[in-house]
């Protein structure tokens, strides 16, 4: 079933290829969405795909990242069917 998560990481995640890993980790899924830096040094992605890719995603998200993340916090949504692809958003 195709869901949306929008998720704000907060922690050290700034400055260490977080964003660029998350491109990488959508694109080998085939995930659309969205990642990008915000104020106060947490990053925000959004992301659309089948629930258990989406799952999947975040456990390789958290098995790079988990000595910089402080927090997750994950909002799970309908899909919005308006991501075509993943990119980085400055």
């Amino acid at each position: 079933m195709q869901k949306q998560i929008h998720v704000l990481y907060s922690g050290a995640v700034q400055g260490v290829g977080f964003r660029f890993t998350c491109v990488s980790i959508s694109h080998q899924l085939k995930i659309a969405g969205w990642v990008r830096n915000v104020p106060g040094g947490g990053v925000e992605l959004a992301a659309e795909a089948d629930e258990e890719v989406l799952k999947d995603m975040l456990a390789r998200i958290d098995n790079e990242f988990s000595r910089y993340i402080g927090k997750a916090d994950i909002q799970w949504l309908e899909p919005s069917g308006k991501f075509k692809d993943f990119i980085v958003k400055f």
